[in-house]
């Protein structure tokens, strides 16, 4: 599809105003505003990968079989082991082991319920094997045979349709490439180029062979498989063995990633991702985690990474290029340019910004359409650094400075019209991390404390009365939050001696846990998202004021669009999905507003 770029000095419409239906990359002119405007769809344009869950067991030189939401891992080293755990898109899950331990073994299948494992050997002695075992969700039983024992083939295919490919024999390596119809191994075509610890993808009848070792070293070798014989194409742009490779069902779009390139197992390791498009290999976002001997399954747009060495039971999951992300946009600007704001609402289109450093402080409090900021009562305290929960019509405000270093334990509930002074908090506390559905339900987590220490201390409103219940794991203060006071989530925020944390803890209305960390340690950054299972956090403060955002799905974190102007301080809320962040810190300060829209079909001005 055209760019907007490509289309410049073709017919255009002229439209009072945003153009209703438009399409990826159309262009018009707004005679409201006098401005050129295009629809921009906002998609990735390069993969990512993301940390998820890891294995119960830490191993290397496992098995994997399935896809991202669906996947298996069995076998290894490290000790060797027979266990097998069940993936379901967010945890591994022990099930029945297999009937013979091994390591350095093939695996192939579609899901959790349907793999073959096959060849590796088994410790002592590290004799190659040819025996084949069948999964069928709930056991393994054995089956027939391979031909020709083997450890470090690579495998690729489905549990009745599969190729085991290469390898070594205790050694020689081997060419040697067998192909399962669902009973039987029977002997195809070898491949070109000797090789073991290599990769594989596709199917039975069409397949991709890359990397490896082979007797002239570590080699980038690539092979496509037709069903009968193998041709040379295009090699890795990094030469490596022991890698693994994600493509279930198509040897036309495949990913490469992580290994060694160097000829002898030992650090380095790669975290290098490479795509192959049918014809080439294109360099990709690298892995987080350094390691070789590691297991893959899914395809080349939705892939998983688990175990490896060194022995680590790390799990990381790949999203390819071409998914539907979240865009920032600008909204209209506050009445009062401030910082250090307190946040509560349900979407950009039903928002609340209140309080604030001016200077000097203020109470003053707007409200948010989607288009345009009303001001509304104001507070009845002055109060900057201050947290608010809830929504535009239901919020509740706590904690903060009145005058500059004078800590507050106050509290103010919003009923859509009015602020009125609640039952203040048990703690004085400035920068709370703040949880809540609305101005009977809320948690203000952490704060800084008199004389200015950071606190653990965790408080719940019930409507009337703050009660404090369990503390969280490690104390901080200028953190984001979002969710319930029964599904809540805290993220970031600012502790010595490492003042800048990626620190996360999930409450479950019980107790706190700590959790997968941010990318990126950050404090006064904000939060939104309806519970602990989908969250964002925006901007903060680093060494200076940052735009990043990172998104939760409930195990991990991973970057997202950027602001479009870094900041700290600011009011947020709303949800993954719909979102805004106002005011802060540049420096200046601002009164500027920015917008979160999932899916992102959004509105660009163009400025050049």
């Amino acid at each position: 599809m055209a760019t907007y770029k490509e289309k410049v000095g073709t017919a255009v419409v002229n439209y009072a105003g945003d153009y209703p239906g438009a399409v990826d990359g159309e262009l018009w002119y707004d005679s409201t505003n006098k401005n050129w405007k295009y629809q921009y769809l906002n998609v990735t344009t390069s993969g990512s990968w993301r940390t998820g869950n890891s294995l119960n067991t830490a191993r290397y030189g496992l098995g994997g079989a399935g896809i991202q939401t669906s996947a298996l891992a069995f076998g290894g080293r490290d000790p060797q082991t027979n266990v097998t755990e069940s993936y379901d898109g967010t945890s591994w899950t022990e099930v029945n082991d297999l009937n013979t331990p091994r390591a350095h073994l093939g695996g192939s299948g579609a899901s959790n319920t349907s793999a073959l494992a096959y060849g590796g050997f088994n410790i002592p002695g590290n004799v190659a094997l040819t025996s084949t075992e069948s999964w069928n969700g709930s056991n393994w039983t054995a089956v027939n045979s391979l031909n020709q024992k083997r450890r470090f083939p690579g495998a690729n295919g489905a549990a009745t349709a599969a190729l085991c490919i290469g390898g070594d024999q205790d050694p020689p390596r081997i060419a040697l490439v067998e192909q399962w119809n669902g009973s039987n191994w029977t002997e195809v075509g070898d491949l070109n180029t000797v090789r073991s610890q290599l990769a594989s993808a596709g199917t039975s009848t069409a397949a991709l062979a890359f990397g490896g070792a082979s007797p002239g070293g570590t080699t980038g070798s690539t092979e496509k498989y037709n069903g009968t014989s193998w041709t040379e194409v295009t090699a890795l742009n990094q030469a490596r063995q022991q890698l693994a490779g994600a493509s279930y069902g198509t040897s036309t779009s495949t990913l490469a990633f992580a290994g060694n390139a160097d000829t002898s197992a030992g650090p380095p390791f790669s975290v290098n991702a490479e795509l192959w498009n049918g014809t080439n290999w294109t360099e990709q976002n690298n892995m987080a985690t350094n390691r070789e001997y590691l297991a893959g399954a899914g395809t080349a747009t939705s892939a998983l990474a688990f175990g490896g060495s060194p022995t680590t039971g790390a799990t990381e999951e790949w999203t390819g290029a071409g998914a539907l992300v979240g865009a920032w946009s600008t909204g209209g600007n506050m009445n009062t340019t401030r910082a250090s704001i307190g946040g509560a609402g349900t979407s950009y289109t039903a928002a609340l910004a209140f309080g604030g450093e001016v200077p000097p402080n203020t109470g003053a409090t707007e409200s948010y359409n989607g288009t345009n900021w009303t001001e509304v009562n104001d507070l009845n305290n002055a109060v900057a650094i201050n947290s608010g929960a809830g929504t535009a019509t239901s919020a509740l405000n706590f904690g903060g400075e009145l005058p500059p270093g004078t800590l507050t334990n106050k509290t103010e509930s919003w009923n859509g019209t009015n602020w009125t002074e609640v039952n203040a908090m048990s703690t004085s506390r400035r920068d709370p991390n703040p949880a809540g559905a609305d101005n009977t339900s809320a948690l203000a987590t952490a704060g800084r404390t008199p004389p200015s220490a950071a606190t653990a201390n965790c408080e719940q409103w019930n409507g009337t009365n703050w009660t404090e219940v369990n503390n969280i794991n490690s104390a901080r203060y200028g953190g984001g939050g979002n969710g319930t006071v029964t599904s809540a989530l805290i993220y970031g925020g600012y502790t010595a001696p490492d003042p800048r944390q990626a620190l996360t803890e999930l409450w479950n209305g019980t107790n706190w846990t700590e959790v997968n960390d941010l990318n990126n340690g950050v404090s006064s950054n904000k939060g939104a998202g309806t519970d602990s299972t989908a969250a964002l956090s925006i901007g903060g403060y680093i060494t200076a004021s940052v735009a990043q955002t990172e998104d939760w799905n409930g195990a991990s974190w991973a970057t997202t669009s950027s602001l479009n102007t870094a900041r700290y301080g600011s009011a947020a809320s709303g949800t993954t999905s719909s979102a805004f962040y106002a005011g802060g810190n540049i420096p200046p300060k601002t009164a500027a507003t920015e917008e979160w829209n999932v899916p992102s079909n959004v509105v660009k001005t163009l400025t050049d």
